[in-house]
């Protein structure tokens, strides 16, 4: 399967109408980005049931800001519109396809259940701070 390119106006669409998305942000200039790109694509090859989506960080600085990328190569994978892995740097083909993996064992009902604990947590800090 092709990579889907990711821009602010095909985000959301793209990301929330599909459970399991593998997210490349990236830019032309970089050389590890280029390296590792072939590997992006070959793997999506592999898991034509996920959806494989890069973003030209260059182009398109608003996604790269909203995800407070600082890095690049940055791969992110996000599951059910929760982000549940993202990691800077180039990753070798076997480290992909174990990444891949892990995320597709998680128990989504547990990640759900600790980001809303996590939130609660943070909404109770908040408001002992006032």
């Amino acid at each position: 399967m092709a990579t889907v390119e990711l821009t602010k106006e095909n985000f959301d669409e793209i990301v929330s109408g599909n459970g399991f998305v593998l997210i490349d942000f990236w830019a032309e200039w970089c050389g590890p980005c280029k390296q590792f790109g072939p590997v992006f694509e070959r793997s999506s090859d592999k898991h034509d049931d996920l959806v494989f989506a890069k973003v030209d960080t260059e182009a398109q600085p608003e996604l790269a800001q909203a995800f407070e990328i600082q890095s690049i190569p940055t791969v992110m994978i996000v599951r059910d519109n929760i982000a549940v892995f993202a990691q800077p740097g180039a990753l070798p083909a076997e480290a992909l396809e174990d990444v891949i993996g892990q995320a597709r064992a998680l128990d989504m009902d547990e990640v759900r259940a600790s980001v809303a604990e996590s939130q609660q947590s943070g909404q109770a800090q908040a408001e002992q701070a006032q």
